[in-house]
């Protein structure tokens, strides 16, 4: 009885470290990755706002084109905001 214990406390054990092992040797790995993904710029968040504001100034032109048509006039697009101002 205490032979066939033993034999299934050895079989646990050693799955045990098997893991530990494996994540002990996968560590360097994951730690790496992470410092890339952190120094690597993510460009969704700009993508989305330069995307608003591109949609922005399409709604004040046809805005603009609207009134001025109302007005008998030319439109004036120089008064809706230019998406690029703010970028470098």
């Amino acid at each position: 009885m205490r032979s066939l214990v033993a034999v299934l406390l050895a079989f646990s054990l050693s799955g045990c470290l098997a893991r530990t092992a494996v994540d002990v040797v996968t560590l360097p790995v994951r730690v790496a990755a992470a410092g890339v993904r952190a120094v690597t710029p993510n460009h969704k968040k700009e993508d989305e706002r330069r995307g608003r504001a591109l949609r922005k100034r399409d709604e004040c032109m046809g805005n603009e084109a609207r009134k001025a048509q109302k007005e008998n006039r030319e439109p004036d697009y120089t008064r809706c905001p230019d998406p690029d101002a703010g970028r470098h």
